[in-house]
């Protein structure tokens, strides 16, 4: 069994190592709130400087902000989601500089097809890698990657660390990177590709989250991971999409799947998170300390992130957030959970002084 907690690019900066080392240790007591997209918009509001709508309700922003790279690969100037890459780097810059932990996925578009992440096509995995047809353009898009993060540096010029969740979601069928895609060697290469590809550019700045969707045994889980020395986090994403009340499968599956994450992290000396979660428009007003505090239960964990606050959705004819805004059903339990003493938003998490 390996005691010793080590980083996985054995030449990340001093301050990734400190963080990683802070988040080891902070996951034994505490777990740190994130929320996907917080500062660029909420329900009803985009771009507003300083605005969230987590922080409209609590009077504190989440202690991690997610973030999506997907655009990047074709030089676009704003994310999948909207967000402009410019503010991007000054939400990011901004978060970290209030003691905020960035994390950053990547929806990354089809490099054999030129289709979008959720484009399918049998053999993408495999073009992509070494030798393959679309490899060189692959290539191209790690390019862009390492462009824009290599600009994420803070007020004296240090790079900012990053926990970078590629490929993620991996036991899906959703995406061309997914095992319905690939076989574990295809995968596995595809990974280590990735990461000493962004090292060769310079990139010693990120913190490698290793993230699936559902699993059923350890096995599965491990069937396509790269290995220890190419991983930092181990994580997972599950949301809620039941009514809790009358069915309790996502406290249930959430426990499993901990059970089983926290045996291979206890092995290999990795730290946990449940890196993507929530409950669409949050129709039941106990969720926060009820629900989702069930789901994690007892399981050492260093943060979880719920999904972006879009508001209406045109096509789809809904409503799409996953954190509450004033006046939301749950806001009231919301503020609960944000006074638990394990829960830590970014107040608590700037005293804690990740990054010393």
């Amino acid at each position: 069994m390996n005691t010793k907690s080590s980083i996985a690019d054995q030449n990340a900066t001093a301050k990734t190592k400190i963080l990683f080392k802070n988040l080891t240790d902070l996951s034994n007591k505490a777990i740190l709130f994130g929320h996907q997209d917080d500062l660029a918009y909420g329900v009803n509001w985009k771009q507003v400087a300083g605005r969230s709508d987590v922080k409209d309700v609590v009077g504190d922003f989440p202690a991690v902000y997610g973030w999506d790279l997907a655009g990047l690969e074709k030089k676009s100037d704003k994310n999948i989601d909207g967000v402009p890459f410019d503010k991007m780097r000054q939400y990011i810059i901004e978060g970290h500089s209030r003691g905020g932990v960035i994390t950053l996925s990547w929806h990354l578009d089809n490099p054999l097809t030129g289709g979008n992440a959720w484009d399918t096509s049998p053999k993408s995995v495999a073009s992509a890698l070494p030798g393959g047809q679309s490899h060189e353009k692959f290539k191209l898009a790690l390019d862009e990657a390492a462009n824009y993060i290599s600009t994420l540096s803070d007020k004296k010029g240090n790079p900012i660390p990053i926990l970078f969740r590629p490929f993620h979601e991996l036991t899906g069928n959703w995406f061309w990177w997914c095992k319905n895609n690939a076989n574990p060697e295809e995968f596995k290469a595809l990974w280590k590709f990735t990461f000493h590809y962004l090292q060769a550019k310079g990139i010693h700045n990120l913190i490698y989250v290793y993230n699936t969707a559902d699993f059923k045994s350890k096995e599965e889980f491990l069937d396509y991971y790269p290995g220890a020395d190419y991983v930092d986090v181990l994580s997972f994403d599950n949301y809620q999409f039941n009514d809790p009340t009358k069915d309790n499968s996502f406290v249930e599956n959430c426990q499993r799947q901990f059970k089983i994450m926290d045996e291979v992290a206890k092995e290999q000396n990795k730290i946990m998170a449940l890196a993507e979660t929530g409950y669409e428009a949050i129709p039941y007003d106990k969720w926060w300390t009820n629900t989702l505090m069930q789901a994690i239960g007892d399981y050492k964990i260093a943060y979880v992130l719920v999904w972006r606050n879009q508001g209406w959705q045109e096509k789809e004819q809904k409503m799409h957030y996953y954190a509450p805004f004033k006046g939301q059903t749950s806001e009231k339990d919301f503020v609960d959970f944000y006074h638990l003493d394990q829960i830590l938003f970014e107040k608590e998490a700037a005293k804690v002084k990740l990054y010393k």
